[in-house]
């Protein structure tokens, strides 16, 4: 009986190595896994800073407004005699060369803006989509050029800052 102990220790032997290979395999498997995919390793920490680099911060371009000071103008009106409109503007403009051009020719710009002014109605003017409308046909009025040789205004928007109808 001792010889068949003996046989049976030697056939278990290469089971034990086999099982302890697969634990090993599969334990370098998970290692390499592991360092080819980590997010923090120092290959592909390199290879991230090279494809993205960290992008600069948008700086939003500083507005240019022009004020046109308030004043006063006789409106229509279709129930009562006479209506006055308090107005102040302000121009939301797209470079400094417009800017400047405005100021240069603020005394035909307010023209402009009175005689535009005087042809409007009261009642309308109360009214948001009249608001609107009438920031349309300022912004219109400066289609027409101030001289002869001149650039294309940069007009953005018409702001009011002061608009009380009486």
């Amino acid at each position: 009986m001792a010889n068949n102990q003996n046989t049976d220790d030697k056939s278990r032997k290469p089971w034990w190595l086999f099982g302890i290979l697969i634990i090993a395999i599969s334990m370098a498997s998970s290692a390499a896994v592991y360092y080819l995919l980590a997010p923090n390793t120092s290959a592909h920490a390199d290879e991230s800073q090279q494809e993205a680099p960290e992008p600069e911060p948008i700086v939003a371009p500083t507005p240019i407004f022009v004020s046109i000071t308030p004043f006063t103008v006789n409106v229509q009106s279709d129930y009562y005699e006479q209506r006055l409109l308090y107005i102040g503007l302000s121009l939301k403009v797209g470079d400094e060369e417009t800017a400047a051009l405005i100021e240069e020719n603020m005394p035909q710009v307010r023209s402009r803006l009175l005689m535009l002014l005087s042809a409007q109605y009261a009642e309308e003017l109360t009214r948001p989509e009249g608001k609107e409308a009438l920031a349309n046909k300022i912004l219109a009025l400066f289609d027409e050029p101030f001289g002869d040789p001149q650039p294309p205004l940069a007009i953005d928007d018409v702001l009011y800052t002061d608009f009380i109808v009486q």
